[in-house]
Formats: structure tokens, sequence, C-alpha cells
């Protein structure tokens, strides 16, 4: 049962960590990658559809990214798409390929993103800490309820720290790497 309970643990804090790295991979850096365009959802024939499953992107150099339709009367919606995503990139359509220039970031808007990446980080800490909060909140109920030894609590809360210690470790270092992006470009 406490095995169960610390597998669960891990998993649960995984996934706060994954959520973390997916939200950081939509902030933008001035470089150009597909990435940006992951949560964008195109009205294909009635139906919210991926743009990646719309047509082909690419990243042609690092200040563009093009998207190729395989149907061309799906590019005004892939445009409208990505003109409605709030990620405040223009798109430009030549009638063949949509291309997205992503400009460059001056000194202040990195700084914003800079305290943005640190917000989404300490929302990631926080549901960390909650997951541990719960499951140690388990363990003790379980210790009553199924008549675990002291000892067997003890150790499972001192796994679910070691847990939460490693997830917190994993969080900062997608902060110190996302920072070093924005900054250096």
């Amino acid at each position: 049962m406490i095995k169960e309970i610390i597998k669960e643990t891990d998993n649960k804090m995984h996934k706060a960590t994954e959520h973390l790295r997916n939200e950081l991979i939509r902030i933008r850096t001035g470089k150009a990658t597909t990435n940006l365009l992951d949560g964008i959802k195109v009205d294909y024939y009635g139906t919210l559809t991926p743009l990646s499953q719309v047509g082909n992107l690419s990243t042609p150099d690092i200040h563009t990214i093009s998207v190729q339709c395989w149907d061309k009367t799906a590019m005004p919606a892939v445009e409208k798409a990505i003109l409605n995503s709030n990620l405040g990139l223009n798109p430009i359509n030549d009638g063949n390929v949509i291309r997205i220039p992503i400009p460059t970031l001056n000194e202040e808007r990195r700084k914003e993103l800079v305290k943005l990446v640190k917000k989404y980080a300490e929302d990631g800490k926080i549901a960390v800490r909650n997951v541990r909060r719960d499951e140690i909140e388990r363990v003790k109920k379980a210790e009553k309820d199924e008549h675990f030894s002291e000892d067997d609590r003890k150790h499972a809360e001192g796994e679910i720290q070691k847990l939460t210690d490693k997830h917190i470790k994993k969080i900062d270092l997608l902060v110190v790497q996302k920072e070093k992006e924005i900054m250096e470009v």
C-alpha cells in the first residue's frame, strides 16, 4: 500500500512538472520554434483540428515559422486561428505558404517574460507541494485505517519529501534553462 501511494505521488508530481514544461514551451523567446503553435486549433470543415494536422510546420530560419497547408482552402482558417491565438503573431499568407515572422524581443519584454516564467514556476511548485500535503494526509489516514506502524508512516513521509525535493529541483532547472533562453537571444 505504501509503495502504491509513493508511486502515485511521483506520478502526480511528474504531471505537475510536465504541465509547467508545456507552459514554458509556449513562451515566445524571439527564436522561431514550431512548439509555439502547439496549442492552436483550426476550424477545419467545422471541426477544431490541431494546426499540425492541417499542414506541415517548419522553421526555415531563426526568425520565421512557415505553415504549408495540405489543403489550400484551409489557409484563411489557419491564418485566422494564428491571429486569434493571443500569441501576438502576424501571419503573412502568400497563397502557397503562411509565413509567421517572430519579432526579436527588447530588453523590457525579456524581463517581463522572465517574471512570467517565475510565476509559472511558483504555480508548479505550489502544485507539487499540494500533492505532497494530500499524499501525507493519505498516509496518515492509512496508518489509522490499515494499522501501519509509525515507522512505516515516517518512512513514507520521508519518501514523499524526497520526491517533492526532486520535482522542485526539476522545476528550478526548467526555469534556469528558460531564463537563459529568453535572455541570450
